[in-house]
Order: structure tokens, then C-alpha cells, then sequence
């Protein structure tokens, strides 16, 4: 069995009540392709996670944006992964770059994060990424290996984790990694865990890429080998969200 296309759409820190009924209305209309050639998962801000998740086509899954990074308790604001078990959300993005900047969260907080999102049977999308003068530093592998070993030293059952690997110049900005560019570090990455892991890891875990993804590239980004599938951030809140989950169908032909 080759690895299932994976296509996720983050919505981040937008939303009314009207507009994600209107959101999933149209991901409810949209033709897509069958889950089993593409699994799709989209994250609402947590106050929406209760109306998506009973709103939402079947075949779809919801995934919060974060969480706390242990047992709940004394921490003011914060969800913990048993809320999000409790309330039948399967999924969790852990290590999003947006919190890694502006929040502060260290490798090994994201890796400890990762690590007790699975111990409380959530899934998770864990994200990697450089910045653009990491980039321009030539170092970015060395990034995103650090990024991936902070995981990789708290976990053993690597099944429930999918890695995004979003550059954060990409996100947002415009700017998308060329095919070429997004393969190369996926390739790199594979081979990170075929390495560090092992080959087994290597060949099953899903590599997807985000930042900037849009209809217009989506089909070219998804012939990669190494790309298998999308984090989707502005375009998740678009029509043509459905457009990139049929990219999928570049894999199955």
C-alpha cells in the first residue's frame, strides 16, 4: 500500500459563525475524490470545532490547531489533548510555525506536545519548517532534522503523525517552493527518518507540504514522489479548497 494522499485545511484565527457554516457547506457540495485516494481533515478555531464536526460530511475529519502539552489543570486557556479525545476530535497540528515564532514554542516543547497528543490517542500534523534567512543560510536541512529529532527522541509509534513541512517564507506570502524545492526536502526528510527512525517509518509516514498551496499549483506540487498531500491555509477557506483535495487524483492515476 502506497501512502494515502493527505490534505488538511488550517483556517487559523478566522471565522464567524455564518461564515463556517458556509465553509462547510461548500466542502459538503464539493465533488471530491473518494476517501479512499485522499484523506481530508480541516482545523477550525477550537469554538467552531463542536458546530464543524456535526456539520461536516462524514468522510471529512476535524483537527484542533493546538494543545496543551500535558494533563489539564491550573493552565488558564489552554485545551488539553483529553478535551479534544472527549470531544471525538481526532485530530491535533502541533509545532505550527505562527506558534513556534510568536509564542515561543522550542523544538522540545513541540516535541513533548507531540508525544502526549498520541499518548492520548489524538492524530497529529506536526510542522517543520525554515525561515527564509535559514534558507538563505543553506541551512535548512539541518532545521528541519532538528525540528524532526525533537519528535522523533519522544516518540516510538510514528502510524498517527503526518509531518508538514512548511517553509515559513512560503506561508502566507505568495511565495511557494517550486516543485524542485519542496522535493528535495522532502526527499532529504524521508531519508532524515530512514536514518534516524527507520526505513519502515520512512516509507509509511506522509511528508505533506504547505505554504502558499493553491488551485493553480497544487497539481504540479502533488506529482512530487516525496509530496503526499497539503497543509492549506487561506485557500482552505475557498472554493477552491475542493480543487486541491482532487490534486489527490495525480497520485492515483
Amino acid at each position: 500500500m502506497g501512502r494515502k494522499f493527505f490534505v488538511g485545511g488550517n483556517w487559523k484565527c478566522n471565522g464567524t459563525t455564518d461564515q463556517v457554516e458556509k465553509i462547510v457547506k461548500t466542502l459538503n457540495e464539493g465533488q471530491v475524490a473518494p476517501s479512499d485516494v485522499v484523506e481530508v481533515v480541516v482545523s477550525p478555531p477550537y469554538v467552531f470545532l463542536p458546530v464543524v464536526k456535526s456539520l461536516l460530511r462524514p468522510e471529512f475529519q476535524v483537527a484542533a490547531q493546538n494543545c496543551w502539552v500535558k494533563k489539564g489543570g491550573a493552565f488558564t486557556g489552554e485545551v488539553s489533548a483529553e478535551m479534544l479525545a472527549n470531544l471525538g476530535v481526532p485530530w491535533v497540528i502541533l509545532g505550527h510555525s505562527e506558534r513556534r515564532a510568536l509564542l515561543g514554542e522550542s523544538n522540545e516543547f513541540v516535541g513533548d506536545k507531540v508525544a502526549y497528543a498520541l499518548s492520548q490517542g489524538l492524530k497529529v500534523i506536526a510542522c517543520v519548517g525554515e525561515t527564509l534567512e535559514q534558507r538563505e543560510a543553506g541551512s535548512t536541512m539541518e532545521v528541519v532534522a532538528a525540528q524532526t529529532k525533537a519528535i522523533a527522541e519522544k516518540i516510538n509509534d510514528w502510524s498517527n503523525v503526518v509531518i508538514a513541512y512548511e517553509p515559513v517564507w512560503a506561508i502566507g506570502t505568495g511565495k511557494v517552493a517550486t516543485p524542485a524545492q519542496a522535493q528535495e526536502v522532502h526527499a532529504s526528510l524521508r531519508d532524515w527518518l530512514k536514518t534516524n527512525v527507520s526505513p519502515e517509518v520512512a516509507e509509511s509516514t506522509r511528508i505533506i507540504y504547505g505554504g502558499s498551496v493553491t488551485a493553480a499549483n497544487c497539481k504540479e506540487l502533488a506529482a512530487q514522489p516525496d509530496v503526499d498531500g497539503f497543509l492549506v491555509g487561506g485557500a482552505s477557506l475557498k472554493p477552491e479548497f475542493i480543487d486541491i483535495i482532487n490534486a489527490a487524483t495525480v497520485k492515483s492515476a
